[in-house]
């Protein structure tokens, strides 16, 4: 009844709220999203791209992390296994092995499985101990 109120010459007061623009507005909305999303592209990490060295180092030593964490030093020409190694004597191991030729470079060989962090880890340890030259390798794209 009080919509129905009269209120001077005839005029009734509405009281209720109009929906149809508030609607219209999230509709538009909504289309504005729906168009724009796809051209947003998911942010890619774009990686340098590097060539092959001029010269291979004469000695490496190699340190190869396996799907299951456990790590392997290979030295020699031939790159056998010479000794498995714990996390932490991984590096008085490396240094022993490379011992007056501190410029042997060593590399870090990582299952694709590995977590990131084990492969930081080695690497941590290495630098700490002193160990300059440390690489990592990669499978070349084909």
């Amino acid at each position: 009844m009080p919509a129905m109120m009269s209120r001077g010459r005839g005029r009734r007061t509405i009281n209720e709220i109009n929906m149809v623009p508030f609607i219209d507005v999230m509709l538009v909305l909504l289309i504005i999203f729906m168009v724009t999303a796809p051209l947003i592209t998911p942010s890619m990490i774009d990686l340098p791209s590097v060539g092959k060295a001029a010269k291979q180092p004469d000695a490496v030593i190699q340190i190869v992390i396996q799907k299951d964490d456990s790590l392997e030093i290979r030295s020699g020409p031939a790159q056998e296994i010479t000794a498995r190694a714990a996390m932490a004597s991984i590096a008085p191991q490396v240094k022993k092995m490379q011992g007056s030729n501190v410029n042997t470079a060593v590399v870090i060989s990582a299952d694709k499985a590995v977590k990131y962090e084990t492969v930081v880890a080695v690497m941590d340890r290495l630098q700490r101990a002193g160990i300059a030259r440390v690489g990592l390798s990669v499978q070349l794209a084909k």
